[in-house]
């Protein structure tokens, strides 16, 4: 019950937040190796990208790829949260009563690093349709897939099973130091908003609170290996399923640093917080409550 609840906080924060990560992933491919004021800028923040999306893909394409990732927040994060649940239940991240940040900074990264191997395929599906626009508005290399399915399907033809886990490398320590950071920050600060007694203990305004502090220190410690991720997910390949941008995470790195400088690795910063955030926010507030009804449907 644990994973369901936590699959369905994740798709209903999903379904808010999935205009916010089309235009995150477009502005994190914008100028993708190349120095500032080399290429064309066609979105120049996210105010201004989301008017453009709109403008010229339609207000459907704001919600592209919205079935892959309501999938992949389904398994991801049910499988994430759903095992951090398990460790928090059995008392695994206290120490004499209280929230220890080492504990559960590690059972959060440990979970991160399960839900990202379980969702690797349905992201790097997300963010190829994610990607997709008229050729005026194109960013990143365009792959001509029709949807979920067939993406799937032809990814599986081409480079075997292998090739659906293509780009696992940087989702691997984007999702383990994302969920490292999100899941202590909410315990913590959830643990002090009850301890400064600002709200009474079963208010939801107790989690909203504390998924409002944790999303600031998602965003931060996140958004480079989130760029990183995008671009080692979306680049092209060749027969042989070998990327033919990056070698790796490590490559993908140093040369994003190396031709863009430190602000490469946090481009979409503005998107990523307008995305990250409030799915954090969501998602850690939907999860929360979710358990608490359940809770006391069980002590009924």
């Amino acid at each position: 019950m644990d994973f369901m609840l936590s699959g369905a906080a994740a798709c209903g924060a999903c379904l808010f937040t999935n205009p916010l990560e089309v235009v995150k992933t477009r502005m994190q491919l914008q100028g993708e190796l190349k120095t500032r004021g080399s290429y064309q800028v066609y979105y120049r923040n996210v105010f201004h990208a989301f008017y453009t999306i709109a403008k010229v893909d339609g207000l459907a394409g704001l919600q592209k790829g919205l079935a892959p990732g309501l999938v992949y927040q389904f398994l991801m994060n049910g499988v994430r949260l759903g095992s951090f649940a398990i460790i928090e239940s059995s008392g695994h991240i206290h120490t004499e009563g209280r929230v220890s940040a080492v504990k559960t900074t590690l059972a959060g990264a440990v979970a991160g690093v399960v839900g990202a191997v379980m969702g690797s395929p349905v992201y790097l599906v997300k963010t190829h349709l994610q990607s997709q626009s008229t050729s005026s508005i194109a960013v990143g290399h365009q792959h001509k897939h029709q949807g979920m399915i067939h993406a799937l399907a032809a990814i599986y033809r081409q480079h075997g099973i292998l090739g659906l886990w293509r780009g696992s490398s940087a989702a691997i320590p984007r999702v383990s130091v994302g969920s490292a950071a999100q899941l202590s920050t909410f315990s913590s600060a959830k643990e002090l908003v009850l301890d400064l007694q600002v709200f009474p203990k079963d208010s939801w305004f107790v989690a909203l609170t504390a998924g409002m502090i944790s999303s600031v220190v998602v965003v931060i410690a996140m958004t480079p290996f989130d760029v990183v991720s995008t671009r080692l997910y979306n680049q092209p390949v060749d027969h042989l399923g070998k990327g033919q941008l990056y070698k790796g995470f490590t490559d993908c790195f140093s040369r994003t640093l190396k031709k863009e400088g430190l602000m490469g690795l946090y481009k979409g910063l503005g998107a990523s917080y307008f995305r990250i955030g409030p799915h954090t926010i969501l998602s850690l507030f939907f999860w929360d409550e979710l358990r608490k009804m359940y809770q006391r449907q069980q002590l009924r």
